[in-house]
């Protein structure tokens, strides 16, 4: 095939397959994102992320993943969600979960639909394929705005002018020589509304984030406490943070997503926050069977819920709250102290001086200040 005539044929087996869309770049150039990482890890931006650091030079370009890589197909697959994800934030005893963890785990379901699509196209063309879904280092959105799918807007997220903020990125590296598309523009214009409604203000400047302050990365990545500080504005937001996505005026032309494996579960749809904090490890994981919440583990997820529960103003949630004062993890001890000082200040005291009579030695601690 001609390069013209092999990113039809691909672009074509990609939408066959289910794609919402497909576009096509060269591989081996240099670009200028390689540039904007090293930055980003250099400063430290990437927080206890240390995989960034330890992938960086495999993650600046995409023939590093594989040298014989000529050409990379970029698919987009919507989840655009049927309600304003911004609107669960004013009811308080509810959990807000980011839109792509409401129901299945959007790496199995891309991951799947692009293997087909790559063993097609290698079947049709002989050529050698290798496909990425967000776990391997390699820069999807960066590709994605290369291969004009859409552009990193303000928040640094991909945004398509036919998809808003919802698509799913995958990519297929190929040694085939193919025709790229061009790259997309930008079109944020003067608007900052992205940067604006950030509630821990993680965008130091247009075009840049700083993870350590991002509840994206505090909620799913962070391992350890919530720092103090972004413990109030995280709000009722328990697994990832929508917002600068969720305002962005491109959506308007966004679509629901018709893919049934990303219609949000019920249960997963503003979930009681005092159900959610009862849950023990196994309860944990079969509620969130098939889920990708089920991957940041029990005691993360309690971690988050009770600094949601603490900032719900309702002190009938100490009842919830106080028995995980002696959970078996130090890190749900540690968040369930924090949310019983937000809701009862005076039963924060009493309950601190009971645990002080018990271990007189540790009595300042961490978990108890």
């Amino acid at each position: 095939m001609t390069p013209v005539e092999a990113a039809s044929t691909c672009k074509d087996l990609a939408l066959a397959a289910g794609f919402t869309v497909a576009r096509v770049c060269r591989a081996d150039e240099a670009w200028e994102a390689s540039d904007r990482l090293r930055t980003f890890v250099g400063e430290g931006r990437h927080g206890t992320m240390a995989w960034m650091e330890e992938t960086l030079e495999r993650r600046v370009r995409p023939t590093a993943m594989w040298p014989d890589a000529k050409s990379a197909v970029v698919v987009g697959l919507d989840y655009g969600p049927d309600v304003d994800p911004l609107e669960i934030l004013e009811r308080r005893d509810e959990a807000a979960i980011s839109v792509y963890a409401q129901n299945k785990d959007y790496h199995d379901v891309v991951k799947k639909r692009l293997k087909r699509f790559a063993g097609e196209f290698h079947r049709k063309t002989g050529a050698e394929v290798k496909v990425f879904v967000d776990t391997a280092p390699l820069m999807e959105k960066p590709l994605a705005a290369k291969a004009g799918v859409g552009w990193q807007g303000k928040h640094t997220n991909l945004v398509s002018r036919e998809h808003g903020s919802w698509l799913f990125l995958g990519v297929m590296l190929t040694a085939a020589e193919m025709e790229p598309d061009a790259p997309e523009t930008d079109h944020c214009g003067s608007c900052t509304a992205c940067l604006d409604i950030c509630p821990t203000k993680a965008f130091p400047a247009p075009y840049q984030i700083d993870a350590r302050r991002c509840i994206s990365y505090l909620t799913i990545e962070h391992k350890g406490p919530i720092p103090r500080e972004f413990r109030a504005p995280m709000g009722n937001r328990i697994y990832g943070c929508d917002d600068c996505l969720a305002v962005c005026p491109w959506n308007k032309f966004a679509r629901v997503t018709e893919e049934t494996a990303f219609h949000p579960r019920p249960e997963l749809t503003g979930p009681k926050l005092a159900e959610l904090a009862t849950l023990d490890d196994a309860g944990f994981r079969e509620y969130f069977r098939g889920s990708p919440i089920k991957r940041i583990g029990r005691d993360r997820f309690v971690r988050n819920v009770l600094i949601a529960l603490g900032n719900g103003n309702d002190a009938s949630l100490c009842e919830v709250v106080t028995p995980l004062l002696d959970d078996d993890s130090a890190l749900v001890r540690g968040a369930a102290v924090w949310a019983l000082s937000q809701l009862d200040p005076a039963r924060f005291e009493a309950e601190r001086a009971v645990h002080a009579a018990a271990e007189p030695d540790a009595a300042v601690t961490e978990e108890w200040g």
